[in-house]
C-alpha cells in the first residue's frame, strides 16, 4: 500500500468543490441545530459519542472509541527487538509499505534525538552516533497480533514523518539541521537541541528498505531543512514534502530525475501561491488560489549565511516569490489531491488543513481550526478508504484527540487519549493523557487503522463498524 489511494467519482466531484471554493462552511440550518445541541459549528456526529474501551493486549483502558470498536497495543517502547534490544520510544510517523503471506508489513519513525549511539546493526547505521531511525513490524492482518520488530534505518536524528512510496519503501524525515561548521555560522540550528560532536550532517529524507538490509543514503537533492513529511504522488512520481518549521516554512514539490528512482537526484521546488505570499493568516475556509512551482538552486544550504537557524532552504524560496506557510506537519497523496496540515497556521493560530490539486495547480483552504472546539494543532493525517481523513492532534487539550474531518470541512472526534497509569504497565507509570496522537494509516481493506500514541510509546490497531463517507 502506498499513500496514493483511488478516490470515486463522487469523491473526485467533492474534491474539485474543496478547490473552487465551493464547499467553503457557511450557516446552514444544520449547523445552527448542531450548535444549538451543544456542539460548535462545523462539528459533527461521525460515530458517535467516546467512552472507555480496553485494550484487547493488555486489558487496560487505554483509549476512549465510539461504540463498537475495538482496539490493540502493539510495539511498546522498550519491549524486545529483533537481536532482544529495547524497542526505542517516540514513535511518529508510519505506514503501511506492503501485504504478504497474511501480514501487513509496516515501518514506524522512532523520533529520538540523542548522541549517546544508534540501535540495531552497524549496516543500516547513517551515523553511530544518533539515536532516531525507523523499525518494521509484521502484523497479522486478521487479528492485527505482532509478528516481528526489527530496526530498518539507524543512525539518524529526530525522524518525524514520512510516508509510503507505490513501490514498496518508506521515506523517513530528519527534523534535526546540522551542517559542517561554516567559518561564519556554527553548524547547529539553534533552535534544536544541542548534541555533541556529530559525524555526519543531518536534515535529510532517507529511503528506508522494509526488510532493513540495505545501507542508509540520504537524498540530499531533496534538501537539508527540517523535514516532516515526504509523500509520493503515484500519477506523476513526484514528491511533496513539508517544513516544520516556524515563523516561516515551505511546501516542496520534488521531481525526481528518473521516476522511482529517487537516488538518483532530481529537483527541489517550492509552492507559490497566487497572490498569495503568506499563507498563515487571513485566509477563509474554501478559498482557493492557482499555483506555481519555484526551483531551489541549493537545496543543501542548511542556513542562511551568518545564521544558524535552519533558513537556508525556505528563505531562497521565498526570496524568488514563494509563499510562506508555518509548521507544516503531516501530508498525505491521493490519486488527485495532496493533503497538508499546518500546525499552528491559522488566525487563532490552532492549524490549517490545506489539499493540492496536482492537475489542476490548484490549492486550497480545507479547514482551520478555532482552538479547542475543533481539531486543536493538526498534525499527522492520512486519508481513509471510505472517503474522509483522519487527523492526529498535537495540542493543548488535556487528552488528546484522534478526528474524522470530511470533505465538506466538518470534523467529528474518533478516539480519545486516556493513558492513566496508576499500576506499572510494560514498565510505565504516568498521566500520558497529553501525549500526541501520531503515524495513522490505514490496511490495504480499510479494516485496521493504526496509530501511534507518542509517550510512553505504543502502537495501537483500531477496528470496528467503519461507514462510508466518514473514516
Amino acid at each position: 500500500m502506498s499513500n496514493s489511494i483511488p478516490i470515486d467519482a463522487s469523491r473526485r466531484r467533492l474534491l474539485r468543490g474543496v478547490a473552487s471554493g465551493s464547499a467553503a462552511l457557511v450557516a446552514t440550518r444544520a449547523s445552527r441545530l448542531l450548535a444549538a445541541a451543544g456542539r460548535p459549528e462545523g462539528i459533527v456526529t461521525g460515530y458517535g459519542p467516546l467512552k472507555p474501551v480496553a485494550d484487547l493486549t493488555t486489558g487496560t483502558s487505554l483509549l476512549e472509541l465510539p461504540e463498537g470498536f475495538s482496539y490493540r497495543t502493539l510495539g511498546w517502547a522498550g519491549s524486545p527487538m529483533a537481536g532482544d534490544a529495547p524497542t526505542p520510544g517516540a514513535h511518529d510517523g508510519m505506514g503501511v509499505v506492503a501485504q504478504r503471506n497474511g501480514r501487513l508489513v509496516l515501518v514506524r519513525n522512532h523520533e529520538v534525538v540523542s548522541d549517546t549511539g544508534a540501535f540495531g546493526p552497524s549496516n543500516i547505521h547513517y551515523d553511530p552516533a544518533c539515536g532516531g531511525g525507523t523499525l518494521t513490524l509484521e502484523i497479522d492482518a486478521d487479528d492485527a497480533t505482532l509478528h516481528a520488530a526489527r530496526p530498518s534505518l539507524a543512525g539518524t536524528l529526530q525522524n518525524c514523518s514520512g510516508g509510503t512510496t507505490p513501490w514498496g519503501t518508506w521515506l523517513s524525515c530528519e527534523e534535526y539541521v546540522y551542517e559542517a561548521p561554516q567559518p561564519q555560522a556554527v553548524g547547529v540550528d539553534s533552535s534544536a537541541r544541542p548534541l555533541g560532536k556529530l559525524a555526519r550532517e543531518h536534515g535529510f529524507v532517507f529511503e528506508v528498505h522494509p526488510d532493513g538490509t540495505r545501507a542508509p543514503v540520504a537524498l540530499e537533492d531533496m534538501g537539508q531543512f527540517r523535514h516532516e513529511a515526504a509523500v509520493v504522488h503515484k500519477a506523476s512520481g513526484d514528491v511533496y514534502l513539508t517544513e516544520d518549521r516556524e515563523p516561516r516554512a515551505g511546501f516542496y514539490r520534488f521531481v525526481p530525475k528518473k521516476r522511482g528512482e529517487l537516488a538518483a537526484g532530481g529537483r527541489l521546488q517550492m509552492l507559490a501561491a497566487e497572490g498569495a505570499p503568506d499563507l498563515r493568516r487571513g485566509l477563509r475556509v474554501g478559498q482557493a488560489w492557482k499555483v506555481r512551482w519555484i526551483d531551489i538552486d541549493e537545496p543543501g544550504r542548511a542556513h542562511t549565511p551568518g545564521f544558524r537557524d535552519g533558513s537556508g532552504v525556505v528563505n531562497q524560496g521565498l526570496a524568488a516569490g514563494a509563499s510562506a506557510v508555518t509548521r507544516l506537519e503531516g501530508c498525505f497523496a491521493t490519486d488527485n489531491a495532496i493533503f497538508f496540515t499546518a500546525t499552528n497556521g491559522g488566525d487563532a493560530s490552532r492549524g490549517q488543513v490545506f489539499v493540492y490539486h496536482p492537475h489542476e495547480q490548484r490549492l486550497s483552504l480545507l479547514f482551520e481550526s478555532t482552538g479547542l472546539d475543533a481539531i486543536d494543532y493538526p498534525d499527522n493525517l492520512c486519508f481513509s478508504p471510505r472517503g474522509g481523513l483522519v487527523v492526529c492532534e498535537d495540542g493543548k487539550r488535556d487528552a488528546q484527540m484522534l478526528w474524522g474531518l470530511g470533505l465538506d470541512g466538518k470534523a467529528f472526534p474518533f478516539a480519545k487519549n486516556n493513558v492513566v497509569l496508576d499500576k506499572a504497565l510494560n514498565g510505565f507509570t504516568g498521566d500520558f493523557r497529553g501525549s500526541e496522537w501520531a503515524g495513522c494509516c490505514f490496511s490495504p481493506d480499510g479494516k485496521w487503522l493504526f496509530a501511534n500514541i507518542y509517550a510512553p510509546g505504543f502502537t495501537v490497531a483500531i477496528t470496528g463498524p467503519w461507514k462510508k463517507g466518514l473514516i
